[in-house]
């Protein structure tokens, strides 16, 4: 009988917050999944519980739970069969990670969301005028284009010209 290869895999999972009220119901699940198939969990851990950029199946939130795993190549398409299928996981990302020794996959953390900056229409740059920096404010597109440009030309004298 042939040996089985068995690759190394990162799993991303997106589960519905609604599903997982216990902490460790989520990777209960993931590792019932993953071990279902044929998988053997090396470390998975709740990831983060973040508000979605827009809503998958009326969910708002989402839990993350991010799992590293060893399983036969053959056995990835039959768990995203499944999660397709499933109504508690919301989505998956499975990537190869034989790049990956086991202190680096326990040294994973998500990364903090960093507040974007909401400025008012009034202090936002205007790409009509002059940096007082001097030079133009498109970065590196030529310098200080404006300055020896003359004045702008209406549309009805281009025409006459």
């Amino acid at each position: 009988m042939a040996e089985v290869i068995k690759n190394q895999y990162e799993g991303m999972f997106l589960i519905s917050p609604a599903v997982t009220v216990e902490a460790e119901a989520g990777t209960k699940m993931i590792r019932t999944l993953v071990e279902k198939h044929g998988g053997e969990i090396l470390v998975i851990k709740k990831w983060d519980e973040r508000k979605l950029t827009y809503e998958i199946e009326g969910q708002k939130r989402g839990l993350f739970i991010i799992a590293y795993f060893s399983a036969p190549g053959t056995s990835i398409a039959p768990i995203e069969r499944e999660v397709n299928l499933s109504t508690e996981i919301l989505r998956v990302l499975i990537t190869e990670a034989d790049h990956l020794n086991k202190e680096e996959m326990e040294a994973v953390e998500p990364q903090p969301i960093q507040p974007r900056e909401e400025r008012n229409s009034w202090d936002r740059p205007s790409w009509d005028t002059p940096s007082p920096r001097g030079g133009d404010r498109g970065g590196d597109r030529g310098g200080d284009r404006g300055a020896d440009r003359g004045p702008r030309r209406e549309p009805a004298e281009a025409a006459k010209d």
